[in-house]
């Protein structure tokens, strides 16, 4: 297998397979001390959403939002 001009490799379909490797999928490199590289799937990334919600999770009461429209809901989640 050869890498191109550009840097690229075809990983072959048994081991993207076997490695549950999609496209898309976010993967990852580490370097040992050996010069051996290891290719892994990166964990699942967050979404930004997830991550507004994560913030505010257990701190508010329903009482707080009562009355608030949906772009002033936006502003509290996004900070």
């Amino acid at each position: 297998m050869k890498i191109t001009s550009k840097g690229q490799v075809t990983i072959p379909q048994a081991v993207r397979e076997q490695a549950g490797l999609h496209p898309h999928s976010e993967v990852e490199f580490e370097v040992r001390a050996n010069g051996d590289v290891v290719l892994r799937r990166a964990p699942a990334a967050v979404s930004s959403v997830r991550t507004a919600f994560q913030r505010v999770r257990g701190s508010a009461t329903a009482a707080q939002f009562k009355g608030m429209g949906t772009d002033e809901f936006m502003r509290f989640l996004r900070g």
